[in-house]
């Protein structure tokens, strides 16, 4: 079956994944002439693609072929990094880097990516779909790349903020389990240098204002490194060492930006000590933190279990930014 028409089996929300794997050419800009806008034209009132790299990603390889995607909205074989806008009938100005999870083997782009983009833009909030690459999908870089492109991405959205109707200052991250990992990583490492720049861009800052993490996979290190994460970033057999270089706790220090955290407590793919240490690393370094811990809900409910206490995170996430004055 061709790729758009599995797409749209999916369901009315996960149809509008499908502009993410469009083979159609995005608007042409030119990343080597500066700080280009996009053109007013260029802006429809639904989706748009937007390659984070002008030609080949950073040292090449990557997997051959077209974008595949499970029927339960897992993606995989990702070949061009991209974001997905979603604008807001009427924007307030804020903007919110989605990364969806999947142990970096996948990204579970519908309940992680499409419909937290659904939520936001009700919000007022311009949301930007991360589809990043994956680890183990043969790149050059590894490791490193859905780093890069997180980076890449916030970058991207800073250069354009004028054309999007976004403060600069007001671009945030939503992650989920490994994409929790992503964001809050890129959020505590700013001056981190996973690439070489390549274009004006890259001289914009990497910083985010905020970040919402749910059910995060925070730590790598013993005894809280089995799960799907720790195998695909360091391996089967890590050093000591290789823990602590990958974990998020391991870099928060005062001066980071503010993070909502929330899990269940009968998470079994990530235990909920992921946000307890991260807690606990913002406590000791004086940064701002609030967590949520559920007792029900388990791993993977993405807006919320119809019928658990998850359901209500939603709710407490906006009031939570409205009280940080990033959504008036």
């Amino acid at each position: 079956m061709p790729l758009k028409r599995r797409l749209f089996t999916l369901n009315a929300a996960a149809a509008l994944a499908a502009p993410l794997l469009s083979r159609c050419a995005p608007p042409a800009y030119d990343f080597r002439a500066g700080r280009t806008d996009y053109p007013e034209e260029a802006l429809p009132d639904g989706d748009l693609h937007i390659p984070l790299w002008n030609g080949a990603p950073p040292d090449g390889g990557g997997p051959q072929g077209e974008p595949r995607i499970s029927i339960h909205g897992a993606l995989t074989n990702i070949t061009t990094p991209t974001l997905s806008v979603h604008r807001p009938a009427r924007s307030n100005g804020a903007a919110v880097i989605v990364a969806g999870g999947g142990g970096y083997r996948y990204i579970q782009i519908r309940k992680e990516g499409v419909l937290p983009a659904q939520w936001l833009t009700s919000l007022g909030i311009t949301a930007f779909v991360l589809i990043y690459r994956l680890p183990g999908e043969h790149w050059k870089d590894g490791r490193l790349a859905p780093f890069q492109d997180a980076q890449r991405a916030i970058r991207l959205v800073r250069g354009h903020a004028k054309t999007f109707g976004i403060d600069p200052e007001r671009i945030g991250a939503l992650g989920f389990s490994a994409g929790g990992h992503l964001m809050g990583t890129c959020a505590i490492r700013p001056e981190w240098q996973t690439y070489h720049p390549v274009d004006l861009y890259d001289t914009e800052p990497a910083t985010l204002a905020l970040s919402l993490l749910a059910y995060p996979v925070v730590t790598l290190e013993p005894p809280y490194q089995r799960t799907g994460t720790r195998r695909m970033l360091i391996g089967d057999h890590p050093t000591t060492q290789d823990g602590i270089d990958w974990s998020m706790q391991t870099y928060v220090k005062p001066g980071d930006p503010p993070f909502f955290l929330v899990q269940a407590a009968d998470d079994r793919i990530a235990s909920a000590e992921n946000t307890a240490i991260l807690e606990r690393a913002c406590h000791d370094n004086n940064v701002d933190v609030v967590r949520h811990l559920f007792g029900h809900g388990g791993h993977g409910f993405g807006m919320g279990r119809p019928g658990t206490e998850t359901a209500a995170w939603p709710d407490m996430a906006q009031q939570w930014m409205r009280q940080r004055h990033f959504i008036s």
